[in-house]
């Protein structure tokens, strides 16, 4: 059965099972057939729970590494920079971020700390 006016002008191209999926639901049925993928897909949503916490994690730890930059107080950044590190490149490490990503970030953090008191 095909769904109309809810989907904003993708009417013909979802069904009542994709629904879920559009609009960021749970649903309710499997696409597995095997024990194996029905596995897989456990594993899956428990990996991806797992990274985005990490993942929130890391950004938290930049933001306070940022906001002890933002008022000027160098060894408050020193501190929550050292706290980051760790952290941020376990991520890269584990794969929730690229390495390169997380290597930039650190780079721009330590350069805007040793600026601070020049």
């Amino acid at each position: 059965m095909r769904l109309k006016g809810l989907t904003g002008g993708l009417e013909p191209f979802i069904t009542r099972a994709s629904v879920g999926t559009v609009f960021n639901a749970k649903v309710e049925e499997k696409m597995a057939n095997h024990k194996s993928a029905e596995k897989r897909i456990r594993q899956t949503a428990s990996r991806t729970e797992v990274n985005g916490a990490r993942r929130s994690r890391i950004r938290t730890f930049i933001k306070k590494v940022e906001a002890a930059i933002a008022t000027g107080d160098k060894v408050a950044a020193v501190s929550a920079f050292k706290a980051a590190e760790p952290e941020m490149m376990r991520g890269a490490q584990l794969g929730v971020v690229h390495k390169n990503t997380m290597s930039r970030k650190l780079s721009r953090l330590s350069t805007a700390i040793t600026r601070i008191g020049a």
